[in-house]
Formats: C-alpha cells, sequence, structure tokens
C-alpha cells in the first residue's frame, strides 16, 4: 500500500529510485513489489518509470458502490432533476467502462431510464469522458492502445486520437455535453465530482433529448446546475463522519 500511495496526481510517474523514497523502502524491496503489481495489473512499467493503471479503481469499488456514497448524493439528484425535469445520475470508471451507482428518473412520460448499477463503454457516454479526462494523458494514451473503441451508435467516436482531442477540450471547459453516442438523438451532459484532494473520482450527469433543447441553453441552463449539484456533493462528502 505504500508503494501505490506514493503515486499522486502530480507524481502520476515514479522510477523506481523515487518509489523506493517515497514508501521508505531499499530499491531491491521496491522493485519485488513492483513487479508484482505490474504482474496483477495494477502497475504499467514503460521503460525505467512506473504508473498506476485504472485496475486501483478495485481498491475503491467497495466504498464507492456502498450505499453511502449514493445515499449522499440521491438528495441533490433528485434537487437537481426537479429543476431540470431530466434524468440525472452518478458514475464511476471502472477500467474503460462506467458503472452507474444512482440514478434518479426524470418526471415525464417519455424519459430516458437507465438502472443503477449499468456499465457502459466509457468514451459513449458524458459522464465517461468527463472521467477519462481526469486520468493523466501518457497513461491514457497507453492504456486505450489496448481497447476497441467500439461503436455504440454511428455517431460514437471510435479512433483514439479524435477521443483524446475531445478528453482534451473537456479538461479546458471542465463539463462534456455529448450527442448520439450512447443512443441516437440522446444529449448527455455532465461535470466531475472531486475528493477532499481535488481528484476526480465520480461524475454526475443529465440525460435529455436533443429535440428539446439547444447545445448553447444546456450550456447555459443545465451546466451550472449541475457544478452547483456536484459542488454540493463534494462538500457533503467532505463532512461525513470519518472525513473531518
Amino acid at each position: 500500500m505504500s508503494v501505490l500511495r506514493a503515486f499522486t496526481a502530480e507524481r502520476a510517474e515514479l522510477s523506481l529510485t523515487e518509489v523506493a523514497q517515497a514508501a521508505d523502502l531499499d530499491r531491491a524491496g521496491a522493485r519485488r513489489i513492483l513487479l508484482t503489481l505490474v504482474e496483477l495489473g495494477y502497475v504499467q512499467q514503460t521503460e525505467r518509470r512506473y504508473a498506476l493503471t485504472p485496475q486501483v479503481l478495485e481498491f475503491g469499488h467497495a466504498y464507492l458502490t456502498s450505499r453511502s456514497l449514493p445515499q449522499i448524493a440521491e438528495p441533490h439528484l433528485q434537487e437537481l432533476t426537479r429543476q431540470v425535469r431530466e434524468m440525472t445520475a452518478m458514475a464511476v470508471l471502472e477500467g474503460t467502462e462506467i458503472r452507474y451507482i444512482a440514478q434518479v428518473p426524470s418526471p415525464k412520460l417519455l424519459s430516458v431510464t437507465i438502472p443503477v448499477g449499468t456499465r457502459f463503454p466509457a468514451h459513449a457516454t458524458s459522464m465517461g469522458k468527463v472521467l477519462l479526462a481526469a486520468v493523466p494523458p501518457e497513461r491514457l494514451e497507453a492504456n486505450l492502445r489496448s481497447v476497441e473503441l467500439a461503436p455504440v451508435t454511428p455517431h460514437t467516436v471510435t479512433t483514439r486520437q479524435e477521443l483524446l482531442a475531445e478528453l482534451a477540450a473537456v479538461r479546458r471547459r471542465g463539463f462534456v455535453i455529448a450527442d448520439d453516442g450512447l443512443e441516437e438523438g440522446l444529449r448527455g451532459v455532465a461535470v466531475p465530482v472531486r475528493d477532499a484532494d481535488g481528484r476526480v473520482f465520480a461524475a454526475v450527469n443529465v440525460s435529455l433529448y436533443k429535440h428539446g433543447s439547444t447545445e448553447e441553453g444546456v450550456q447555459r441552463e443545465i451546466v451550472p446546475l449541475l457544478a452547483r449539484t456536484a459542488a454540493r456533493i463534494e462538500a457533503d462528502l467532505r463532512v461525513r463522519p470519518g472525513n473531518r
């Protein structure tokens, strides 16, 4: 665990010597642990440097999918649904897929409904793009080399170059408006949710049909509400028992 904690957002790639120093281990001990983590798939090695892989998210999966996080998020999602009258949801990244961990249906008769626990390819969804954009670019590009970006609709991004360009734009803007990637006619709007250290660990979104909205209107009206919802969830997570 000390070796895993040696990697941070500021130190995403480390040499053997840097890992040993950060974990307070000798080089031989750090090397044995790193090789084991590489074999298990939690760390990847590029030349003489090491980096975590998305598989380390397994350690947080029990917490993220426990009732605590959805219980904290759901009242805020319910309020957002009341305001926008569309489905709202929260998801976490699992490798190159997202898993829905909270969802509030729209009050409209004809509306989007996606059950909690549903998984989708991250590259085809608004929340997936928010979450992928938070992965260090050099590590993300390496991980995507071994993944087929399969089309879900004719409009789904299917090339690494196009996806990486989209993710770079997400980092600049801080939100995603994604059309037709998961279902034709469906528009997803998403923003990140960060922990106390500023790391993105989840995303929240609004799903609506394009015919009833414009991208300019969504950016003006829905994105600010989503950002406030994420901020309220983050604030509640910081004051929960054990996080004081």
